[in-house]
């Protein structure tokens, strides 16, 4: 399984080259740079000497093949640099911020996942019913509503209208609370944004894990397991849930990446300084080092590979005969 791990390693350096060449063009074809950013942003747009030097001290003012090369040196020793825009290593800038992104997405797909695998299951056993209509028609039309909107919508209700749940940011602005008040304090600010990622997503989870369970209810193990007398239960946890799994844990990976676009909007809405966030900010600078560090993302299917290897016993030896030769 190490071997395998440097295998997928190395596979993963093509896709890494591929973002990391794709944000240095865009970047590079958009209108001015980080330096004329900054300058608008203290109000000195005008001061051409100052320009010239922040240009030269950070490298703006080399060839763009140099600031290439100069940038994929970097990625490729992991030294993300110094970040104009917030005059600060970009390391510390995202280390900052990481720890929000994560546990909004880590709920989000939580919650996702548990929608999706619940109902989809639900929805499965009870085909062709009124339950398994309602089910997949909510689904699709969460699935179908912007993020941004549900988002808006969720704040109108329960915190303008109800007042059960805070506008948005990630704690109390003025809150001193310590230990388990402030991780309550998060909790609550974390409800909204976390249901409008989760219930925007998990519509995908559902279908995958209703078809799953249509699929393994029709397979020959499932008709031996009925056949020899098996509980009912144990058919549908064991014989069907299981292996209905296995393209949902995949699904979890593929949208690991995805989400964290999903959270520029959510992160916006709810005024929540996460990556997503960071990322809007990165682009509207054109501080190319510290979008760089926000999309380094695709390292997570390494590890979806490894879990689905552990949910499936065949997925896991063919993997360890592959890492072998």
């Amino acid at each position: 399984m190490l071997r395998f791990l440097v295998r997928r390693l190395l596979q993963a350096l093509p896709v890494l080259l591929l973002v990391a060449a794709g944000v240095f063009v865009l970047l590079e074809l958009a209108e001015g740079d980080a330096v004329d950013a900054y300058l608008a942003g203290i109000g000195g747009a005008g001061d051409l000497t100052l320009a010239a030097e922040l240009r030269e001290r950070y490298g703006l003012a080399d060839s763009l093949g140099a600031r290439f090369l100069t940038y994929a040196w970097s990625l490729a020793t992991l030294d993300l640099g110094w970040s104009i825009a917030f005059a600060r290593p970009v390391l510390d800038v995202i280390l900052e911020r990481l720890p929000k992104t994560l546990l909004l997405m880590g709920s989000g797909i939580l919650l996702a996942a548990l929608l999706g695998i619940g109902l989809g299951a639900l929805a499965a056993l009870r085909r062709g019913r009124p339950t398994d209509t309602a089910v997949t028609t909510t689904a699709l039309v969460l699935n179908a509503t912007p993020g941004f909107w549900l988002g808006l919508l969720l704040i109108i209700v329960f915190a303008v209208k109800l007042r059960w749940l805070p506008l948005g940011g990630f704690s109390t602005l003025d809150s001193r609370a310590t230990g388990i008040e402030a991780v309550l304090d998060t909790a609550r600010h974390l409800v909204l944004p976390a249901a409008t990622l989760g219930l925007t997503y998990f519509a995908l989870y559902l279908r995958l894990m209703r078809g799953a369970m249509l699929d393994a209810a029709q397979s020959g193990w499932v008709t031996a397991a009925r056949a020899r007398g098996l509980p009912n239960k144990r058919i549908v946890l064991r014989h069907m849930a299981r292996p209905a799994l296995l393209p949902v844990v995949t699904m979890l990976g593929l949208q690991s990446g995805t989400m964290l676009g999903g959270s520029v909007v959510v992160e916006t809405v709810f005024a929540i300084p996460g990556l997503g966030s960071l990322a809007f900010e990165a682009v509207s600078q054109r501080d190319l080092p510290l979008l760089a560090g926000t999309v380094l993302v695709v390292l997570v299917n390494i590890l979806v590979d490894l879990l689905y290897g552990r949910l499936d016993p065949r997925v896991g030896d063919n993997l360890g005969r592959a890492a072998g030769k």
